[in-house]
């Protein structure tokens, strides 16, 4: 499974960084969501943010939404991989203080940071991010729930992650230059093994996008159809590639993602080509082409039973200049 993730995650890109380094006090409640500007000149030109809150030292509530309160102590990290707005503190029912109205912004290099709170009990925390294309669309991201709650303390990677972290962390603490770059190299490790403790914990019957990578041989065919999705496959190259007759192969993608592989991949390209027509002004010609049509037309027709619409018509419903 892991290969298969990672396989997975290249896909993705993911960019890392962090960007605040908050020490609070009890009582205290905030309400945070990250923005691009936020994470400053670490992140550039990427449409999505993950986040993440790694706690160094005491105790805290994370909640998004009417969701549950999460209790995050130290040496554990929660994970946001759609960046909801969620609160944060030591007494989630006490009035909010939005996040931004309490940061001290970097200087000389450093991180930005936050001190807030009553003055009791104190506790410390590393906010990070990640930052990738596409992420809005791609099925991994949107098959994660909300909130993903990893125990540093647990397993080979995550006591790395831990130690690694607290390093970092007394290096900020003490003013050390270059410890930002120590951190941003973890965010994507975390988030790793964030992704690969939740699949782990699915039940064993459990289907779905996240389960099927625990199929190796769906899996690689995941990652063959998500990083190379303008090849022509076909259920036979893809069965080959992943190593596996063609009839076991159909069977077991069909069973764990829902749907046979042809349609899965058909459904794909015309999502990724929506989401071009939406955040870019290429052509139609090149985004249908990217997506693996042979011809104009024929991307015109596909995306018309999809959506109803031809392209060019969804695209200036949703207000996007055409490019010629």
């Amino acid at each position: 499974m892991a290969d298969a993730l990672s396989d997975v995650l290249r896909v993705v890109r993911l960019e890392g960084g962090v960007f605040l380094h908050a020490e609070f006090s009890e009582p205290w409640c905030i309400v945070s969501q990250a923005t691009p500007e936020d994470c400053g000149p670490l992140l550039t030109g990427v449409e999505h943010i993950i986040l993440y809150h790694y706690v160094v030292e005491g105790r805290m509530f994370v909640q998004i939404a009417d969701g549950p309160p999460v209790a995050v102590n130290a040496r554990q990290a929660v994970v946001l991989p759609r960046n909801d707005e969620h609160r944060m503190g030591s007494d989630l029912s006490r009035p909010a203080t939005d996040s931004h109205e309490i940061i001290s912004p970097a200087t000389d290099g450093g991180l930005a940071e936050i001190h807030y709170g009553g003055g009791g009990a104190r506790t410390r925390v590393i906010c990070g991010f990640l930052g990738c294309q596409h992420c809005g669309v791609n099925p991994l991201i949107t098959a994660l729930p909300a909130l993903l709650h990893l125990d540093t303390q647990q397993g080979a990677a995550a006591e790395w992650i831990r130690v690694s972290f607290e390093f970092a962390a007394g290096e900020i603490a003490a003013g050390r230059a270059g410890s930002d770059t120590v951190l941003a190299k973890l965010s994507e490790v975390l988030f790793v093994e964030a992704v690969r403790h939740h699949i782990e914990a699915l039940p064993a019957d459990q289907t779905g996008w996240l389960a099927g990578l625990r199929d190796p041989y769906v899996a690689r065919a995941l990652a063959l159809i998500h990083g190379r999705l303008s090849e022509p496959w076909t259920v036979d190259e893809l069965a080959r590639e992943a190593c596996i007759s063609r009839s076991a192969f159909a069977e077991r993608f069909t069973r764990q993602i829902g749907e046979p592989p042809m349609h899965y991949l058909a459904r794909w390209r015309l999502q990724v080509a929506a989401h071009r027509l939406r955040q870019s002004q290429d052509a139609v010609a090149r985004i249908g082409y990217d997506v693996g049509y042979e011809s104009e037309a024929a991307f015109a027709r596909a995306f018309r039973r999809h959506f109803g619409v031809p392209p060019a018509a969804w695209r200036k419903s949703r207000g996007t200049a055409a490019a010629g």
